[in-house]
């Protein structure tokens, strides 16, 4: 399988991370956005949203969206769970994840690490910190009753939500006042099988 992305977004590296995890073989495609390689005929016959990361199989069908990818890897294996319930967790972080961590500690991140955070910008940085704390208190409280996200066994939900909160003080989040957050990142980083957001 192949694996279109850019090792330094944190959605492409969830799904580097769980291939590590579970030591999945594929090729990595590597990708520069900014460049506008997704943008081309050739990659929109592969992924009509033109972004990455995607997911091609050796079939030739391809998969997107960094959830549904990890989710897809992970089927059958310990980081996705069988018990309905549980499956409902998982996806009820990775929602929170989109809809409510991502818009601002990924967005922050991406305005200062890669534009520079530039003035006419500014504001909007500015604004994305309110909503980042937020998200990650409600992880915080979690994690203050539990090793990780649904309990006591690593999942992808942990997957899709440590990709951009180990980065996040790149947005200007302080982790310091995060202790179970803290803890959580130590464990994810001591898998025998981890590895780092540069390949």
């Amino acid at each position: 399988m192949k694996i279109y992305g850019d090792i330094i977004s944190g959605n492409c590296y969830k799904v580097a991370l769980t291939c590590a995890l579970l030591e999945i073989e594929h090729e990595w495609v590597s990708m520069d956005l900014l460049k506008g390689d997704a943008r081309t005929d050739e990659f929109k016959a592969k992924n009509p949203n033109a972004k990455t990361p995607t997911l091609e199989l050796d079939s030739g069908q391809t998969l997107w969206e960094s959830n549904a990818i990890i989710n897809f890897l992970a089927h059958d294996t310990e980081l996705m769970p069988t018990d309905a319930w549980q499956i409902g967790q998982v996806q009820q972080w990775q929602f929170f994840e989109q809809y409510s961590h991502e818009p601002f500690i990924a967005v922050a991140r991406f305005i200062n690490k890669y534009l520079g955070l530039p003035e006419d910008r500014k504001a909007e940085y500015e604004s994305k910190q309110v909503g980042g704390h937020k998200a990650l208190q409600v992880m915080e409280q979690q994690l203050q009753q539990t090793p990780h996200l649904i309990g006591e066994q690593l999942s992808t939900a942990d997957i899709s939500l440590y990709a951009y909160t180990h980065v996040a003080h790149e947005g200007g989040f302080d982790l310091s006042d995060y202790p179970a957050i803290n803890a959580w990142m130590d464990r994810i980083q001591q898998h025998e099988k981890y590895i780092g957001m540069e390949k």
